[in-house]
């Protein structure tokens, strides 16, 4: 199960309350001295809201070793310091399903569905001013970025925060509230939507 949505649409309290194994996407962020990173349009601000800052290619990877062995070393990767501080193991057991969540996570739609890897991708959202305040507290409460930095990235991505949704939904994400995600979950972990296959 794919779950992407804005940044501070509850991705992660979606996926908490499953009670699926969870595969971080946001562990896959560049680190900050990589030269490919983008720059938001006008500032020298790393825009690390754009998919070009994030490794889709090894997300890839490591969802299909998930699916084929049910295990995968995943970077730990601190963004208050934009980098990978080391590496941890994700183990998800037996069950049959699991969760890759993150804002980029409709980025990789196409390409798990084209390797068989799709359960469903789901896209969370919640409203441009709800999910400006809950993003701002959380990234303050957890000393992500300086708060001019905050209330910039904050500020923009209200504005934007359509444009996200629609593109993507155009990439292949169902668009829902927490509540129909969390059924659509629970259906699928009870095998109402049985993969044929371990699935993202």
């Amino acid at each position: 199960m794919l779950l992407c949505g804005p940044s501070g649409s509850g991705k992660s309290l979606v996926a908490a309350r499953s009670g699926l194994p969870v595969l971080r996407l946001d562990d896959f962020y560049k680190e900050a001295d990589d030269p490919t990173l983008p720059l938001v349009q006008g500032s020298s601000d790393i825009d690390w809201d754009h998919p070009e800052s994030w490794d889709a290619e090894v997300a890839v990877e490591a969802i299909a070793r998930l699916c084929a062995t049910r295990s995968t070393p995943v970077p730990v990767y601190d963004i208050s310091r934009s980098a990978r501080t080391g590496e941890d193991t994700l183990h998800i057991g037996r069950t049959p399903l699991f969760i890759a969540e993150g804002i980029f996570a409709a980025e990789i739609v196409e390409r798990c569905r084209e390797r068989g890897l799709l359960a469903d991708a789901l896209c969370l959202s919640r409203g441009p001013f709800t999910t400006f305040r809950r993003r701002f507290l959380r990234d303050l409460r957890e000393g992500r970025k300086s708060v001019p930095f905050l209330l910039r990235r904050g500020w923009r991505l209200m504005r934007t925060e359509r444009s996200i949704v629609a593109r993507q939904v155009s990439l292949g994400a169902h668009p829902c509230d927490r509540d129909e995600a969390l059924g659509r979950l629970a259906a699928a972990a009870a095998g109402r939507q049985t993969p044929q296959r371990t699935v993202a």
